[in-house]
This record gives C-alpha cells, structure tokens and sequence, in this order.
C-alpha cells in the first residue's frame, strides 16, 4: 500500500509539473492578434448585413454595401444617439465617436459584392402597378413626390447622402416607412422622409415596397452625382 501511495503521489507531482510548464509555455508564447483593418473590425456587422455589407437572408437586415457615405455615416449617427430606435444596434454604437462611425460608413460605400435576384411578387397585379406610379411618377394630388426624383431613376441613390433603394426586402422598406409615418425613426430637420410618409396609406407603403422589391440591380448600380437630381422637398440630413 505504501508503494501504491508513493507511486500516486510521483503522477501527482508530474501532472502538476506538466500542467504547470504548459500553461507557463502557453503565457509565454506570443498572442494571434487579428489584423488591424477595417474589414476585421466590422466583423460584428457581418452576422446582420453580411461580411461584405450585401445583407443577409433576414427581411430586417437591410443592405449597406455602395450606399453613398454620408447616408450610412447620418444613419450610425441617428442610432448612436436615439433618432433610430433598435436596442442592438443602439448599444452597439453607443460610444462610439463620429471619425470612427466616419471609417465605418465609408468602408461600407466603398464595398461593391452583387446584388441578390429580385424577390418574388407577393402582391396582385394592381398593388404593384400603384407601387410603379407612385415610385416612377407620385401622386400630385396629395403631394406624394415620385421616389426616383430624389433617389434617381435607377433607384441607386444620390451622393452624398440619399440612399439607394435596391437589394433591399419589401418588409424592410415597408417597416422603414411606417417608422417615419409614427415618429419613431427621425432624421435632423427638416425631415423630408418623415413629411413623405405622413402622405401614404397602408396600401401605398405595401405597394411602393413591393414594386422597389422587385426591381433589379443595373449594371452599374452607382450612386448619381450629388446635384444630379433637383429635389422637390428639402432633406436635412443631406446638407449635415
């Protein structure tokens, strides 16, 4: 029994010496760091919007990639300080300063991966042909401003700061437009998207998302040049 304990006490004291001269090599070999680039530091945005920005299968994740910067760069700025109101994103940004959200908008306009095949239609024929009118030509009567004429005929947005409306599902912009109509997504006055979709009704906003759900991506999906477009309302996030 004694050499039974002698014995046990030995692999005792030599699994602790291995363990021991382990963990000691483990300390004292140098630690992987990541790569200091902005691609790896926006890894945290690919589980939502997709490693390269191009969105995800989710309908509430929206594109980001070849949006103009300073509509992504207004819009980190909005949830950082509570105009956009989604807890995750919210707290995410929370601390962050305006140069760093700054590299992080113009990263992501600068990303330019393919556009999904449009979605299939979910609507009857004459839902999508009032989401065509009111995206190509508005409506006069109640002073609904055709989409194109601020975001561009090609739906690819306006430097610096309208955004492109392709690649996007119909329920995000459908959620998007109700959000402005209730006030609980804002941007800096005079907002413009709030005061458009004050305008719609239920059936409008389900046919504009529709329709701009369904187009697909020109060859050259590029934001126009800014001026290109003589805006019918005054937008205040694209003069800040």
């Amino acid at each position: 029994m004694r050499n039974v304990a002698k014995l046990g006490a030995f692999l005792l004291s030599a699994l602790i010496a291995f363990f021991s001269s382990a963990a000691f090599a483990a300390n004292d070999a140098p630690l992987e760091r990541a790569p200091d680039t902005m691609q790896a530091r926006v890894m945290g945005c690919a589980a939502c919007h997709g490693a390269h920005g191009e969105g995800t299968d989710n309908d509430y994740f929206p594109r980001l990639s070849g949006k103009p910067a300073g509509y992504l760069y207004n819009q980190l700025l909005a949830f950082r300080d509570g105009r956009r109101k989604y807890p995750p994103m919210n707290y995410l940004l929370a601390y962050l300063p305006d140069a760093y959200l700054k590299q992080i908008a113009e990263y992501f306009a600068s990303e330019r991966p393919p556009f999904p095949p449009p979605a299939p239609v979910k609507v009857d024929a004459k839902t999508l042909d009032l989401g065509k009118t009111l995206v190509t030509k508005g409506d006069a009567s109640r002073s609904v401003p055709a989409c194109v004429s601020c975001h561009g005929a090609a739906m690819t947005g306006m430097e610096p700061a309208i955004p492109g409306l392709l690649g996007l599902h119909a329920d995000y912009i459908s959620a998007q437009l109700g959000a402005w109509r209730y006030g609980t997504r804002s941007t800096v006055a005079p907002d413009c998207m709030a005061q458009v979709a004050k305008l719609l009704s239920d059936r409008d906003i389900t046919a504009i998302a529709a329709y701009l759900a369904s187009l697909p991506a020109p060859a050259d999906p590029v934001p126009v040049a800014a001026g290109s477009l003589k805006m019918p309302v005054a937008c205040g996030s694209v003069h800040n």
